[in-house]
């Protein structure tokens, strides 16, 4: 067998194979090994007719693509075993020639992952480390910041109590509501603290007074920032049915209130750790912050082929997100979503350009510098890993998780983690 590499724009390669007469004879014998089986000759049972009687049944043309499509695959598959090449999604076949008793000829046109080369990523760290309120920021807590952690511990411990009375505003309501503008017209099912459901404003005040079972038209305006344009500042007209409603009885805060917490011993061991919790919480987003400005300057300064393909999958899982985050949160299906912004979802992919080529130089990046620094990753720090990250799953929790796809995660989030550590490193030695 011949083959001919050749480089393409965008990150890219042409092979070109070329298999001779007696390799191509071998992927028809093949074919029509795989035919027979669904060819019936008169006298024989499925399979066992001689080829010969068998090839007469079968159109040459058929043939002659069942064994294309053998040797691609069987060619194709062993040449990226066996090179250094990395290829991205499926390949783009074309057949350059097929006969019998001809070489065949077939190129595949692949993306892969590009090369790259990377700046004086050492130097870029200790800049970004060295930045002020970068390295030596002070991470504090303010009094206002625990407070208001105690008040949602304290609604999340409330005595609920049904009550026939008219609902009032900390009431917790459960509601049905439906308007022709929103989820398609379909009603929407409901639950919120009153006064604190984070409608459109008049909405809940609306809610005020009704009772549980009670019916009711309420007239609100959009917000002028509304998700869908053609309702922003518009009046709408929802139709809200009460569930329920119950009184919340809060407990007090105070040491007692502490101790149902776990741990603590008194209110002020409870704000002491809800302080250290948060200063945890506060230092981890800084981390975060740092690392992403460093990997962003060694991005911006690296130098390779953006491969278009891997751009096009990355802006995929973009619009995904936002279908997801549409569906779950604002409640309207994304073609409603369309049509209130006045562009199609072609439009919308585009407008992830930047961002699906500053996702990829990133991974490619770490990619990068994983292999410079030499970076390894075990079975057993996958493996404790995950155990680690199961533990607390219930069996049905865990009969749902591919375990295979978790390895491979973990695996990537301890390699990346390794970077990150070294790439700390070099900015400490200022």
């Amino acid at each position: 067998m011949k083959t001919n590499q050749k480089k393409l724009p965008k990150s890219q390669v042409e092979i070109e194979f070329e298999l001779t007469e007696e390799e191509f004879k071998h992927h028809i014998e093949h074919a029509l090994g795989h035919l027979k089986q669904h060819v019936k000759v008169d006298g024989f049972r499925a399979g066992k007719a001689p080829n010969k009687m068998v090839e007469d049944k079968i159109k040459p043309e058929s043939l002659l693509m069942e064994a294309g499509d053998c040797a691609v695959r069987e060619t194709y598959s062993k040449y990226i075993l066996e090179s250094k090449l990395e290829p991205v999604g499926q390949p783009e076949v074309s057949i350059v020639k097929v006969a019998q008793g001809s070489p065949f000829i077939f190129k595949a046109v692949i993306t892969v992952l590009p090369d790259v080369e990377l700046p004086d990523y050492k130097q870029i760290a200790k800049t970004v480390k060295g930045l002020p309120a970068r390295a030596g920021k002070e991470i504090s807590v303010t009094e206002e910041e625990v407070q208001d952690t105690l008040n949602y511990l304290q609604k999340t411990r409330a005595k609920l109590t049904l009550k026939n009375e008219p609902a009032e505003k900390k009431d917790f309501v459960e509601i049905k509501y439906q308007n022709k503008d929103i989820n398609g017209g379909k009603e929407v099912d409901d639950k919120f603290i009153l006064g604190e459901g984070g409608f459109m404003k008049g909405f809940e005040d609306g809610i005020i007074g009704m009772k549980a079972g009670e019916e009711k038209q309420i007239s609100v305006k959009f917000p002028d920032d509304s998700p869908k344009k053609d309702l922003a500042g518009k009046e709408g007209v929802f139709k809200v049915k009460i569930i329920s409603v119950q009184k919340m009885e809060l407990p007090e805060i105070n040491d007692e209130f502490a101790k149902e917490l776990g741990a603590f011993d008194s209110l002020m061991a409870l704000k002491t750790g809800m302080k250290e919790g948060i200063t945890t919480e506060k230092k981890e987003a800084e981390k975060q912050r740092i690392r992403a400005e460093i990997l962003d300057k060694i991005a911006e300064k690296a130098k390779f082929e953006m491969p278009e393909a891997m751009v096009e999958y990355e802006k995929e899982r973009l619009l995904e997100d936002l279908k997801n985050k549409i569906a779950q949160s604002i409640k309207i299906t994304f073609e409603e979503y369309l049509a209130s912004i006045k562009k199609t979802e072609a439009e919308i992919k585009e407008t992830y350009q930047k961002e699906a080529e500053k996702r990829l130089r990133g991974f490619l990046v770490l990619r990068e510098l994983g292999k410079k620094e030499n970076i390894e990753v075990s079975d057993k720090e996958v493996e404790e890993e995950v155990t680690k990250s199961v533990k607390n799953y219930s069996k049905e929790q865990l009969a749902k998780i591919d375990i295979e796809q978790l390895k491979e995660y973990t695996k990537g989030v301890i390699h990346n983690e390794k970077i990150f550590q070294i790439l700390e490193n070099f900015s400490s030695k200022l």
